[in-house]
């Protein structure tokens, strides 16, 4: 055996397991109409609109990477916001303040 050397495999390879989120979500009436109605809203902010539909695909079953996918988000991102749900509910998905100087809009 030379010192050094690099072996490769080509033996078939699993696909790489999928995560499964632990923050299992199940929805209220009032939150999945409320969280329906600013998933189709146009007036919203359009981060507003994305949090709606990743806790409504979140609650529908599906893991962080397809919903990912669907929203063209990150993976991280899902994460984020379905944990923020799960433990805060609908306030949770409201922005938190900043750190920093305000922003000041002139006259």
């Amino acid at each position: 055996m030379a010192v050094g050397a690099v072996y490769f495999s080509f033996e078939e390879e699993s696909p790489p397991m999928s995560r499964k989120s632990p923050y299992s979500i199940e929805l209220t009436t009032e939150e999945r109409t409320l969280l329906e109605r600013q998933a189709r809203c146009y007036t919203l902010a359009y981060r507003e609109v994305v949090r709606a539909k990743i806790v409504l695909l979140a609650a529908k079953g599906l893991g962080n990477d397809e919903i990912a996918a669907r929203l063209d988000s990150r993976r991280e991102i899902v994460s984020k916001w379905r944990k923020r749900f799960f433990e805060q509910r609908l306030a949770g998905l409201e922005e938190r303040p900043r750190r920093g100087r305000p922003s000041v809009f002139p006259p």
